[in-house]
Protein backbone atom coordinates (compact mmCIF):
# COMPACT_ATOMS: atom_id res chain seq x y z
CA UNK A 1 0.00 0.00 0.00
CA UNK A 2 1.37 3.40 -0.96
CA UNK A 3 1.59 6.07 1.71
CA UNK A 4 -0.91 8.21 -0.22
CA UNK A 5 -3.46 5.37 0.02
CA UNK A 6 -3.39 5.27 3.81
CA UNK A 7 -6.19 6.88 5.80
CA UNK A 8 -5.56 9.33 8.64
CA UNK A 9 -5.60 7.61 12.02
CA UNK A 10 -8.96 7.72 13.81
CA UNK A 11 -10.66 9.66 10.99
CA UNK A 12 -13.85 7.63 11.40
CA UNK A 13 -15.78 6.80 14.50
CA UNK A 14 -16.65 3.18 13.58
CA UNK A 15 -14.49 0.67 11.74
CA UNK A 16 -15.70 -2.74 10.58
CA UNK A 17 -13.08 -5.48 10.65
CA UNK A 18 -13.00 -9.17 9.75
CA UNK A 19 -11.25 -12.12 11.42
CA UNK A 20 -8.29 -11.63 9.04
CA UNK A 21 -7.61 -8.27 10.77
CA UNK A 22 -6.96 -9.97 14.14
CA UNK A 23 -4.93 -9.23 16.19
CA UNK A 24 -6.55 -5.79 16.18
CA UNK A 25 -4.57 -2.71 17.08
CA UNK A 26 -5.44 0.96 17.04
CA UNK A 27 -4.21 2.64 14.99
CA UNK A 28 -4.35 -0.11 12.37
CA UNK A 29 -1.67 -0.83 9.76
CA UNK A 30 -3.87 0.89 7.15
CA UNK A 31 -3.69 4.26 8.95
CA UNK A 32 -1.10 7.00 8.78
CA UNK A 33 0.70 7.11 12.09
CA UNK A 34 2.41 10.49 12.17
CA UNK A 35 -0.36 12.07 14.27
CA UNK A 36 -1.69 8.99 16.04
CA UNK A 37 -1.63 7.88 19.65
CA UNK A 38 0.53 4.96 20.87
CA UNK A 39 -0.44 1.58 19.43
CA UNK A 40 -2.79 -0.40 21.64
CA UNK A 41 -4.07 -3.94 21.02
CA UNK A 42 -7.80 -4.48 21.47
CA UNK A 43 -9.26 -7.90 22.48
CA UNK A 44 -12.21 -7.84 20.08
CA UNK A 45 -12.48 -11.65 19.83
CA UNK A 46 -14.42 -11.94 23.09
CA UNK A 47 -17.21 -9.41 22.54
CA UNK A 48 -17.12 -8.53 18.82
CA UNK A 49 -16.97 -4.82 19.70
CA UNK A 50 -14.15 -2.76 21.18
CA UNK A 51 -13.54 0.95 21.71
CA UNK A 52 -10.05 2.43 21.69
CA UNK A 53 -9.27 3.98 25.09
CA UNK A 54 -7.14 6.70 23.45
CA UNK A 55 -9.24 8.03 20.58
CA UNK A 56 -12.68 6.48 21.06
CA UNK A 57 -12.67 4.72 17.69
CA UNK A 58 -15.21 1.88 17.73
CA UNK A 59 -14.33 -1.43 16.08
CA UNK A 60 -16.94 -4.04 15.15
CA UNK A 61 -16.02 -7.58 14.16
CA UNK A 62 -17.93 -8.83 11.10
CA UNK A 63 -17.87 -12.33 9.68
CA UNK A 64 -15.75 -12.63 6.53
CA UNK A 65 -17.61 -13.17 3.26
Amino acid sequence: MKKSEKKPACAQTTYFITPKDIPLSCPTEKMELWNAHPKVYLPIEETGVEVCPYCGARYELKESD
